[in-house]
């Protein structure tokens, strides 16, 4: 997956389900989470990067006749602040939006493709480990003030081979930062993409966290070549908490990843994937999550967002 720059730039160009009532690392902010109503089951929310303009960003999201949003923050690294707090909480609560997760996947370089990758994504990479464990505790400690349920990131890629040392350390990283998001009341979830659903399923038994879930990213496990999301489902579905609704083609050259597409030209059966998390009891958001820029961008999430609701509609009248 590249790195997203969703509703930010481009934006500026064209929840309250935990208590905001205790001390973080860095002292309390005065917002306070207003009392959000509950979220449908499936409702289609979107990614977005609320420092390229947080008032335009977030005032977009309700133009766009959405609800929820999903928060990727890694610009605020080491910026995270009470009197941020304040002005990301007040823009949610004034454009009646809730932040349903809260993501970092840095700091450090990050090279998204299959030569690079391995020693630069996630916290499987050592030089970069202590940094980013620190980043996602900064993280988990802001989304408390407002009141954010999960924490999500891409661990990396985590080795097939469970006898790699990597995979050891690999696991130690995620169960101390799971610890320290339960602290906080809130979940943490492995964003998919590097591993095989396999080997995800495999690190959850491991961590041992009753907090640990799964970010289902629709199109990352066939942009990475690991699995069809269908198929994942049957693997990592009963974890899933969180899904980035996005579609993507195979890699076919094996040294790029594949590549990401609006959403219904691609491989993804959306139908199937949903049908199967329904039945599973999946009632969290899904998260519109396209990878371009500029004007075409928004007019592509709008698109995508009929799109997406006409499945997930045919899907609850089928199945209620």
């Amino acid at each position: 997956m590249r790195r997203r720059d969703f509703l930010g730039a481009a934006l500026v160009q064209a929840g309250a389900l935990a208590t905001a009532h205790s001390a973080s690392r860095f002292g309390l902010g005065n917002f306070v989470p207003a009392a959000a109503a509950p979220l449908k089951p499936m409702a289609v929310g979107v990614l977005i990067v609320p420092a390229k303009g947080p008032e335009a960003t977030i005032s977009r999201v309700k133009e766009l006749g959405m609800t929820n949003c999903f928060l990727s923050l890694d610009a605020y690294i080491g910026k995270f602040t009470p009197a941020l707090a304040d002005e990301l909480g007040g823009l949610l609560q004034k454009y009646g939006v809730t932040a349903t997760t809260a993501e970092v996947v840095g700091p450090g370089k990050l090279v998204w493709n299959f030569e690079d990758g391995p020693s630069t994504i996630g916290l499987v990479p050592r030089d970069s480990r202590a940094a980013r464990i620190d980043a996602l505790k900064q993280t988990s400690d802001f989304a408390k003030l407002l009141g954010i349920p999960q924490i999500q990131t891409h661990c990396g890629f985590i080795p097939e081979n469970p006898r790699d040392p990597l995979y050891d350390e690999a696991v130690l990283a995620i169960q101390e930062v799971a610890k320290h998001c339960a602290a906080n009341g809130q979940h943490f979830l492995m964003e998919t993409g590097q591993e095989t659903p396999t080997t995800m399923a495999r690190a959850i038994k491991d961590v041992n966290q009753p907090n640990l879930g799964v970010g289902l990213d629709t199109a990352n496990v066939i942009l990475y070549g690991k699995a069809n999301p269908v198929d994942a489902v049957d693997i990592i579905g009963p974890h899933v908490r969180a899904v980035h609704a996005k579609d993507g083609k195979w890699p076919t050259n094996p040294m790029k990843l594949g590549d990401e597409v609006l959403i219904g030209t691609g491989i993804v059966d959306f139908e199937k994937v949903f049908t199967k998390l329904h039945k599973l009891g999946y009632s969290g958001t899904i998260t519109i999550e396209r990878e371009t820029e500029g004007p075409q961008q928004m007019e592509d999430v709008k698109n995508e967002k009929v799109y997406l609701e006409r499945i997930i509609e045919k899907i609850q009248k089928s199945n209620a």
